[in-house]
């Protein structure tokens, strides 16, 4: 019977090790191929941001310069309309670089994630958009590059998701630098939408496993006519805490 008993026992352990080690093999698996896609995803928004900086960037460049040879030879009244041409040619070619600039993960590692919001922010007012306000409390952290670019992708598909969807006035970004961790609070006054009918929205599930692969806690709610809100809290790191105070 002490045996049967002692028998049953090791293999409920045994089991349960097993049970324990595949889930574990599984999350594993989960976890490299969200990285998998984020690094597919990366790679192509650097292209992107490539092709629009040298490409369409030289071509907008050349034909400012085309532009400006081109009205030195003209009388004054069809002189001043072309000026007005080229300074629409030269807004959007400004507006190219900074969208690059928001695309290129190795921009926003050198700029940090303060810069690259407050960057993005500039260009929905520059463009009309909408108003956005931003607030920044208490000193900022230098966190890991990878983390930041994540967090940075977790708050660019929320902008995305309000400026195609949410039809809003205001935009409110605000981060909260504490010892121990980073509270981003992101709010918009759009038209909202109802919890329970965009649980398997691909945005929502994005921004999910994103702020999971960086042990961010995330909270999104939102409801028909009052907006949406999204919190995310990110824990420190101890190399988080030794960059900061090193610099």
């Amino acid at each position: 019977m002490i045996f049967g008993i002692m028998f049953f026992v090791a293999f409920q352990r045994r089991k349960n090790k097993l049970l324990l080690e595949r889930f574990k093999a599984e999350q594993r698996f989960e976890e490299e191929l969200q990285n998998s896609k984020l690094e597919i995803q990366e790679q192509t928004l650097k292209n992107v941001s490539w092709e629009l900086h040298d490409n369409i960037g030289q071509l907008l460049s050349t034909a400012v310069m085309q532009i400006n040879i081109l009205s030195t030879n003209l009388e004054p009244k069809i002189k001043e309309s072309v000026q007005d041409i080229r300074g629409l040619v030269g807004d959007s070619l400004q507006e190219i670089r900074n969208l690059s600039k928001t695309l290129n993960h190795e921009v926003i590692q050198n700029i940090g994630l303060v810069k690259s919001i407050q960057v993005e922010l500039d260009r929905f007012k520059k463009l009309n958009f909408l108003t956005p306000e931003f607030i920044v409390i208490g000193e900022e952290v230098m966190i890991n590059p990878k983390d930041e670019i994540i967090l940075y992708r977790v708050i660019q598909e929320f902008f995305s998701n309000t400026i195609k969807h949410a039809e809003a006035s205001h935009l409110l970004v605000k981060l909260e630098y504490t010892a121990s961790d980073l509270t981003i609070t992101i709010k918009d006054d759009g038209v909202g939408y109802d919890m329970t009918s965009v649980q398997a929205n691909s945005g929502l599930l994005n921004m999910k496993s994103r702020a999971a692969l960086v042990n961010a806690q995330f909270n999104c709610t939102s409801e028909p006519g009052k907006g949406v809100l999204l919190i995310l809290r990110y824990p420190f790191k101890e190399e988080d805490k030794l960059s900061s105070n090193q610099n």
